[in-house]
């Protein structure tokens, strides 16, 4: 790999460490000042949604400008979102700041990947970022945890700052910190020497280059597939991470601290999945890896039956290895054929666009339901259900396409296996 490979895996390390210790915070921030169940639930689709409303231009001013630079102001955006959650902000709406910087980081993120490396680099590089996200995943919910916990909380009230009076508050302050060491490492990635792409004076004139974008690569028969799991994949992952907490208080009676701990448990088997991906899945066999979702699926629906935390820990594990081990190579195999037909930043944007508008519906029909009174059970179960029957229909989808399509995908294979093919745009130059 590149040297500045692990400049990039360094900030986004602890960008992400930021974004889900920070999300566990908020969580016991609403508790702590007696907010209904809805509104913690409500978190994960408020995150998502500056992902979807801004998804026609994130992708083109990622190309815009050098994506270290990028980053970098994102991660300015999130320490706007943490100030605002500090000091009077509700918040719902200071997480979705933060999902503002979040989605401006992702087409960044990923599309400098595609210019830094070659193809035949992207799914070991798609491991190692994604093992290493995991990995600040599972440190993230549980600094979380300790964070607004009875042993730190109290010594971080000790410094006692204007304006934090509660643990969460301390615990938030705290983070800042976190999101101004990944600001600054951003400062140290390297230009790829890759030629920008200017924005449009008119910024409604991306609308229609989004909405071709986005239909080229559902038009793909490798992209639509690849899409259309990873989009499933983020969905359903997306909310869980709220769902494992609410099962973690209902089945077992946990305090958030305690809860943390099992969405870290997820975390560190989607972190196993992905490396034992990275090394044994090459870019062409990316689509082998689908029938596994079934499964996963049907572990989730078990969880329903758990009530025992030996028993869930593996469940929790295995459940996140076999995402982990789907999604590694499905998400490369998005990147390098969205590279190829419209550049890295707006295929990431719309790969985002695709998968956050996942998680706002599956969140808001999750919130929604908790506010009628549906149990975490019924949502667990529910979720199984969804990830079961979509997967079945994708792998039905894809067999379609190789019965009807067959010299294109073999064409599209043997294309993953080589060099990338001449950019294409989706709309004539601005």
């Amino acid at each position: 790999m590149k040297r500045g490979f692990y400049t990039i895996m360094a900030a986004q390390f602890f960008s992400s460490l930021a974004d889900n210790a920070l999300f566990v915070a908020a969580v016991e921030l609403i508790r702590a000042d007696g907010g209904p169940e809805w509104q913690r639930a409500a978190l994960v689709p408020m995150f998502a949604l500056f992902y979807v409303v801004l998804a026609p231009w994130v992708g083109a001013f990622a190309d815009s400008r050098p994506k270290g630079w990028v980053m970098f102001v994102s991660n300015a955006i999130k320490i706007v979102g943490c100030l605002a959650m500090l000091f009077g902000g509700h918040p719902l709406l200071a997480y979705a700041i933060v999902g503002l910087g979040a989605a401006a980081y992702s087409p960044a993120k990923y599309g400098i990947l595609t210019e830094l490396l070659p193809p035949s680099q992207l799914v070991k590089a798609n491991g190692w970022i994604e093992g290493l996200t995991i990995a600040s995943i599972i440190l993230g919910v549980l600094l979380g945890g300790q964070l607004v916990g009875p042993r730190l909380a109290p010594w971080l009230l000790s410094f006692n700052l204007p304006g934090i009076v509660t643990g969460p508050q301390a615990a938030i302050a705290a983070l800042v910190l976190v999101y101004a060491i990944a600001a600054a490492i951003n400062l140290r990635i390297p230009h790829t020497g890759v030629e920008m792409r200017p924005m449009p004076a008119h910024a409604l004139a991306l609308l229609p280059d989004f909405w071709r974008c986005n239909a080229r690569l559902w038009r793909d028969k490798l992209g639509q597939i690849s899409l259309a799991t990873t989009t499933l994949f983020w969905g359903v992952s997306g909310n869980m991470r709220y769902i494992v907490l609410a099962w973690a208080y209902a089945a077992l009676g946990y305090s958030t601290t305690k809860a943390a701990t099992l969405v870290g448990v997820v975390a560190l088997g989607t972190a196993v999945g992905a490396v034992m991906a990275s090394a044994r899945v090459r870019l062409d066999r990316a689509t082998t890896v689908m029938p596994l979702g079934v499964l996963m699926g049907a572990l989730v629906i078990g969880m329903v039956y758990v009530d025992r935390v030996w028993i869930a820990v593996p469940f929790l594990v295995a459940m996140g290895a076999l995402g982990g081990y789907i999604v590694v190579p499905m998400n490369a195999l998005l990147q390098h054929r969205g590279h190829n037909l419209m550049g890295a930043g707006r295929s990431i944007a719309v790969q985002n666009f695709n998968e956050q508008a996942c998680i706002l519906a599956l969140g808001f029909l999750y919130s929604a339901s908790t506010g009628l009174g549906l149990s975490a059970f019924a949502a667990i179960a529910l979720f199984g259900a969804v990830v079961v029957v979509s997967m079945a229909l994708i792998q039905l989808w894809y067999r379609h396409n190789l019965r009807h399509h067959t010299a294109e995908i073999k064409q599209l294979m043997r294309l993953a296996r080589g060099k990338n093919a001449p950019l294409r745009r989706c709309a004539p130059s601005p």
